[in-house]
């Protein structure tokens, strides 16, 4: 019985989980080789002798230092940052507003509108950027951080509020109630009360918002023209690719260090991000 439970424990769990783990990480593992990997190995031919296609003998640094020092990504990547923060605090607090009265508070079509709200995310972004951009050009914010900072909440508000909408019906209406008796006012039980209980799930919303923000596309191209307002994932491939050259050190680089914020939220708040997700599946 310990054998056959044994066996199967390696066959259904740690295989898979193996199988899972290194296609996961391996894309970051290429970047990182292919970054240090010298041109004289990055453009040989596959079938040319000596040719190690997942490792070099020879590592570089050429490619980041020329990422750093003859291109903006310093710049791209203070932009990001800043338009990802604010963006991300705009929609965590409307969305946070917005999830407590439609979990909480009794009025009518109060679960069709969260559920419509939720159906606008679900809106392709590729729709929504033509008439964003006839708005954009009448308020005259194109080529600047704003039109990013106003356009991204069209489709963060929407995910904020339904995943904090099930993380505040996942929290007893005892302790509001409670509070109330006391003599506190709704606002001082939501904010001293319903707040603090919710804090993995706003973490959870509050990541969500910005990894979305950090990665965004579509917008950040149409929106932004001039190399200095660009953001890290347009600057990266418009800058780096002339034509039908690639500069497969530099981009590699550059997706590299592009994903590291990312991947440091991620590692510090892991905790309050299952905890939210949870949650909000509960509720």
């Amino acid at each position: 019985m310990i054998e056959g439970a044994r066996w199967r424990r390696w066959v259904f769990f740690y295989i898979p989980l193996g199988v899972f783990v290194v296609v996961l990480l391996f894309p970051f593992y290429w970047m990182m080789v292919t970054s240090v990997r010298p041109d004289s190995e990055l453009y040989r031919p596959w079938m040319a002798p000596n040719y190690t296609p997942f490792w070099t003998l020879h590592p570089t640094l050429e490619h980041i230092q020329h990422l750093l020092a003859e291109t903006m990504f310093s710049t791209w990547m203070w932009n990001t940052l800043f338009i990802s923060t604010v963006a991300t605090i705009i929609s965590v607090f409307c969305g946070l507003l917005a999830g407590y009265a439609l979990s909480r508070l009794n009025f009518p079509f109060a679960g069709s509108l969260g559920t419509g709200i939720f159906i606008t995310y679900l809106v392709p972004q590729t729709l929504l950027f033509i008439p964003l951009s006839d708005i954009i050009r009448n308020f005259r914010l194109g080529d600047t951080p704003w039109a990013l900072i106003l356009t991204y909440p069209t489709f963060l508000i929407p995910f904020c509020t339904w995943l904090l909408m099930g993380y505040f019906k996942a929290i007893p209406r005892e302790l509001e109630e409670c509070a109330r008796i006391d003599g506190a006012t709704r606002w001082k039980a939501m904010v001293y009360i319903v707040f603090p209980v919710a804090v993995p799930g706003i973490m959870s919303a509050a990541i969500f918002a910005f990894t979305l923000s950090w990665n965004e596309f579509i917008y950040a191209l149409v929106f932004l023209s001039s190399p200095a307002e660009k953001t890290v994932p347009v600057g990266v491939t418009s800058e780096l690719i002339r034509g039908d050259v690639f500069f497969w050190g530099q981009l590699m680089a550059g997706a590299l260090l592009g994903s590291i914020p990312v991947a440091i939220i991620y590692s510090f708040f892991v905790e309050y991000y299952v905890a939210g997700l949870t949650g909000s599946v509960k509720g």
